[in-house]
């Protein structure tokens, strides 16, 4: 589905290469992604790969618009 263009950007704007994405995304896949805790713990965890840290405000807006559907359907335009 993604091309290696997409995780080089990735990596490059985060420091996270494709196999720890890959595995992100197989984790992310079986989870329920209704599930406000299980949410939070997969914002924190992609937070500390990053080492970008999270306030709790832009916690809650991503938490919430995940929850709602209203997140962007073509994600290689975000990078």
């Amino acid at each position: 589905m993604f091309g290696d263009n997409f995780f080089k950007k990735v990596e490059k704007k985060t420091n996270v290469d494709k196999n720890t994405i890959l595995s992100l995304a197989k984790k992310l896949q079986n989870s329920n992604m209704k599930d406000e805790k299980v949410l939070r713990d997969m914002v924190q965890e992609i937070s500390t790969l990053t080492g970008r840290p999270v306030e709790k405000e832009k916690e809650d807006k991503i938490v919430n618009a995940i929850i709602q559907d209203n997140v962007p359907k073509d994600i290689d335009k975000m990078f």
